[in-house]
C-alpha cells in the first residue's frame, strides 16, 4: 500500500519592517549621535543663523527622539555653543586656505600678505555663509583662550590666526613693536564691521566684486595704519 504524504502550503512569514528612524536610533553609539546632532545644528545655522538652531528640530532631522539628545546636550544653549565652535572652525578653515595661497617672497611681503589674507578670508566667509557667520559670534563673550574645536587645519582659531599675522608683521620689521599692543582688536573691529555692513547692513546690496574691492580698501587702511612711518 502506497503511503500518501500530504504537504500543506505555509506562506512565508512576512519580514518585519523597521522604520528609518528606528535604524537611525540603533546606529548611533559611542558619541556618533552627538556628532550627528551637531552636524544638524550646523546646517540649521547655515540656513537660518543662530535663531534657527533648535534642539528638537535637530533631533527630528537626525531621526531620534528629543529625549535622546539630552544625553549629549543639556539644552538648546549647549547645542548652540557647539554649533558656534563649529562655525568658528569653518571660518578658521577658510582663513587657513586663503593664507595658504600666499606665494614665497621676502619676509615683509609675506607678513603683510598674511595679514591681508586673514581679513580677506574673514569677509569672504561672512559673505558666503552669513548664517554661520552670525552663529560663530552669537555665544562667546571671550575668544582669548578658545577651545580646539574652534580651530582649522592649522590648529589655530580665527583670532589666533590674526594675532599670528600681527606678530609676524612685527618680527619682519614692517610694523613697529610699539604699535603691536591690542592691534588685533583694531584690525578685527575694522574687518568685522565691514563684514556686518556687507552681510545685513546698508552695504548688503553691493555686487560681490564691489564688496571684494571694499574689503581690499579696508585692508589697505589697516595695513597702512600698522606699517606706515
Amino acid at each position: 500500500m502506497n503511503t500518501v504524504i500530504q504537504c500543506s502550503y505555509r506562506p512565508a512569514r512576512k519580514a518585519k519592517t523597521i522604520s528609518s528612524a528606528a535604524v537611525s536610533r540603533q546606529s548611533y553609539h559611542h558619541g556618533d549621535l552627538r556628532q550627528a546632532l551637531l552636524a544638524a545644528g550646523v546646517e540649521l545655522a547655515r540656513d537660518g543663523g543662530p535663531d534657527a538652531v533648535v534642539l528638537r528640530e535637530a533631533t527630528r532631522r537626525v531621526g531620534v527622539s528629543p529625549n535622546a539628545a539630552y544625553r549629549h546636550f543639556a539644552d538648546r544653549d549647549a547645542l548652540l555653543v557647539a554649533v558656534s565652535n563649529a562655525a568658528l572652525a569653518e571660518l578658521a578653515t577658510t582663513i587657513d586656505a586663503t593664507v595658504a595661497l600666499i606665494p614665497d617672497s621676502d619676509s615683509v611681503t609675506v607678513a603683510t600678505e598674511q595679514l591681508r589674507a586673514v581679513g580677506t578670508g574673514y569677509v569672504a566667509f561672512a559673505l558666503d555663509n552669513p548664517g554661520l557667520f552670525h552663529a560663530a559670534f552669537f555665544v562667546h563673550s571671550d575668544l582669548q583662550q578658545p577651545p580646539h574645536s574652534m580651530s582649522g587645519p592649522s590648529g589655530r582659531s580665527p583670532l589666533e590666526l590674526l594675532t599670528d599675522a600681527l606678530d609676524r608683521l612685527v618680527s619682519s620689521g614692517a610694523m613697529p613693536a610699539s604699535r603691536r599692543p591690542q592691534a588685533e582688536f583694531l584690525a578685527w573691529s575694522a574687518v568685522h564691521g565691514l563684514a556686518l555692513l556687507l552681510v545685513d547692513g546698508p552695504l548688503r546690496s553691493l555686487p560681490r566684486d564691489q564688496a571684494d574691492a571694499a574689503t581690499q580698501r579696508v585692508l589697505d587702511m589697516v595695513e597702512a595704519g600698522f606699517t606706515c612711518p
